[in-house]
């Protein structure tokens, strides 16, 4: 069996911030497991060796790198959240986007009525879509 799952590799030890920020702002999400790098590393002590978490229904896993890389996450790969009502969507997107940027923001762009696409903090991409 194959299967694809997921993977958000964060630098600079920011996974579990990440990833309380997600649970705390994103209704559907939540945290499954963690393992951290213990004090004989190869990472940080504490910092996130693997995670498996869910977002918005979505199963995705979490990896705080301990080496430096020269790339980062990219907005052409993002979560697509469909939300079903304008308050829910105000807040998701507000809360996704600060602190980040806003690559599009909210208007109804002809495919619907009211749609926004934002980094947030943690350098990962949301494409907020109002259902």
């Amino acid at each position: 069996m194959i299967q694809a799952t997921p993977f958000l590799m964060f630098q600079g030890g920011k996974g579990q911030a990440a990833l309380d920020f997600y649970v705390e702002t994103v209704p559907g999400s939540r945290i499954e497991s963690v393992e951290r790098f213990g004090p004989d590393g190869p990472g940080p002590e504490g910092t996130i060796l693997r995670a498996h978490a869910v977002i918005a229904g979505q199963k995705v896993m979490v990896h705080d790198s301990f080496i430096t890389h020269g790339f980062d996450f990219t907005p052409s790969w993002s979560f697509f959240l469909d939300v079903d009502d304008r308050a829910a969507f105000d807040r998701l997107f507000a809360a996704l986007s600060d602190g980040g940027g806003v690559l599009m923001p909210p208007d109804n762009y002809g495919w619907s009525s009211r749609f926004g696409w934002a980094n947030d903090r943690y350098g990962i991409s949301w494409q907020v879509n109002l259902a």
